[in-house]
C-alpha cells in the first residue's frame, strides 16, 4: 500500500510493501486484498442516528440538516433521519412526480383535468377550485407549490394518475428510484396520517433531485405570488422576501409538524440547502433559516483541488509497456471547508502498488482522501487516466528474471 500526502498542503511520505513471490498480478496487490475487501463491507455500516446536532452550531428545530449542494458536504445534522410529519412539504414529491410525467410526455401544462368533489372538498390550504371545472395543469402546479393548495394536489393525482390512491402509489414507488430511503406517502397532500413520514434527510434528496432533474419547474417555487379565479396568494416561504439569493423550496405546517421549511439560496455557483421542522412559530421558522443560511455563506469556502483528468499521483505497473501509469480523479473533485481551517486541511492519496498491466483508462486503483477539522473525511475514487499495454513476452521475462535477482519491480 502506498499513502501519500501531496500538494503544499503537507510534506510527501512515501511507504512500500515488499513482497517474496512473482505471480502475474502484483504481490502486493494480492496479499492485501482481504484486507481491503473487510475495510470495504466496513465502510457500508449505516452511522447511528445523531441524538443531538451534530455540527459547530445548534437549532431550535427537533429535526435539521444543513449542507452544500455542490460537494454535498451536511454541515449540520439534527435528528436528520429520524421519521418525521413532513406536512406540506410532502408536496415536493408530489410535484417531482407531476414534473416526471410531463417530462415523459405523458401530459402537458396545456391539459386541462376536472375538479372532482373531493378535491374541492379538501380541507386545508386551497387553491380555491371551482367544482365541476376543469384546469389547466399549469395553474394547478403554481397552486399546488406557490399556493400550496391541497385541491390542486388531489386534482392533478386524480387526474395523471387516475385516482389519488394510484398516484400515491406511484409516489412510493418514485420515492425508492430517486434515493428516499426513509419516506412513506399516504396523500399527495401532507395532511396528517400517521401512515405519512419523511425524514429531513428524505427532504433534502427530493428537493436536490428537483434542483438537478427539473430546472425549467424548479423555477416556480421562487414565484412570489399567484392569482387564480381572482385570488391572490403569496409564497408562503420567508426566504424569497429577503434578500439572502432564496429561490425555493417550500414550508409545511401543522400541529404536530410544528413549522418547517425546506429552504435553497444561491449566491454565485453556490448553493445552500436548509431543512427545519419542529420549530415552535412561523417567525422562528423565518429568523432560523435566514441565520443558518447566513452561517454558512460567512463561515465556509468551496475549494477546487483537482480537475478531472488532471495527474494527481502517478503508480508503478506491474509487466506493463510503460513503467507509470498517472492517477486522476474521475470528475473535479472539489471540497467544503470552514474559513479558518483551509491552511489545515491535508490531502493524501492511497493505493496499492505496482498495479498490473494492461491497464484501461478510467480503472479505479485507490483512493484520494482530503481530511478538514470538524467535518467527515471527503474520499474521491483515483482512478488510471490513461490506457498501459501489457508488456510482450521477452519483456516480462527480463522483468520476472530482474526481480528475483535484485528484487526490481521494473
Amino acid at each position: 500500500m502506498t499513502t501519500r500526502w501531496i500538494g503544499s498542503i503537507a510534506a510527501a511520505a512515501l511507504a512500500v510493501t515488499t513482497f517474496a513471490v512473482i505471480p502475474d498480478i502484483p504481490p502486493a496487490v494480492a496479499a492485501s486484498k482481504a484486507r481491503h475487501d473487510n475495510s470495504a463491507m466496513a465502510g457500508k455500516a449505516k452511522p447511528p442516528i445523531p441524538l443531538e446536532a451534530v455540527g459547530p452550531i445548534d437549532t431550535q428545530a427537533r429535526s435539521a440538516l444543513v449542507m452544500e449542494v455542490e460537494t454535498g458536504t451536511v454541515l449540520l445534522n439534527k435528528n436528520a433521519d429520524e421519521r418525521i410529519p413532513p406536512a406540506s412539504m410532502s408536496k415536493l414529491m408530489t410535484a417531482y412526480l407531476v414534473f416526471d410525467y410531463l417530462k415523459q410526455g405523458r401530459a402537458t401544462l396545456d391539459d386541462e383535468l376536472p375538479v372532482s368533489e373531493k378535491a374541492w372538498r379538501t380541507g386545508g390550504s386551497k387553491m380555491f377550485v371551482p367544482l365541476g371545472a376543469r384546469v389547466k395543469i399549469s395553474d394547478l402546479v403554481r397552486g399546488m407549490i406557490v399556493q400550496s393548495g391541497n385541491d390542486a394536489c388531489v386534482v392533478l393525482a386524480e387526474g395523471l394518475a387516475g385516482s389519488e390512491a394510484a398516484f400515491i402509489e406511484q409516489m412510493n414507488q418514485k420515492a425508492k428510484e430517486i434515493g428516499l430511503t426513509n419516506s412513506h406517502f399516504a396523500n399527495v397532500d401532507g395532511l396528517p396520517n400517521p401512515d405519512h413520514w419523511m425524514t429531513a434527510h428524505d427532504l433534502a434528496t427530493v428537493a436536490m433531485r428537483t434542483i438537478v432533474d427539473y430546472p425549467q419547474f424548479y423555477e416556480i417555487y421562487g414565484e412570489k405570488d399567484f392569482t387564480y379565479n381572482n385570488i391572490t396568494q403569496g409564497n408562503r416561504n420567508p426566504l424569497l422576501y429577503k434578500d439572502l439569493g432564496a429561490d425555493g423550496l417550500k414550508t409545511g405546517h401543522t400541529e404536530e409538524a410544528g413549522y418547517s421549511l425546506v429552504g435553497s439560496a444561491k449566491r454565485g455557483e453556490r448553493r445552500v440547502l436548509v431543512v427545519l421542522s419542529g420549530l415552535p412559530s412561523s417567525k422562528a421558522r423565518a429568523q432560523e433559516s435566514e441565520r443558518l443560511i447566513e452561517w454558512v455563506f460567512r463561515e465556509y469556502n468551496t475549494v477546487p483541488l483537482f480537475t478531472a483528468g488532471a495527474t494527481v499521483d502517478a503508480a508503478s505497473v506491474w509487466l506493463g509497456g510503460q513503467p507509470k501509469v498517472p492517477l486522476t480523479v474521475a470528475k473535479d473533485l472539489v471540497v467544503t471547508v470552514p474559513r479558518e481551517s483551509r491552511k489545515n486541511m491535508k490531502v493524501t492519496v492511497a493505493y496499492d502498488q505496482p498495479v498490473a498491466a494492461p491497464i484501461r483508462k478510467g480503472q479505479q486503483f485507490g483512493k484520494i482522501v482530503v481530511a478538514v477539522p470538524d467535518l467527515q473525511p471527503v474520499e474521491a475514487p483515483l482512478v488510471a487516466a490513461t490506457d498501459v499495454d501489457r508488456m510482450g513476452p521477452f519483456g516480462r521475462i527480463a522483468t520476472v528474471a530482474g526481480h528475483m535477482i535484485w528484487g526490481n519491480w521494473n
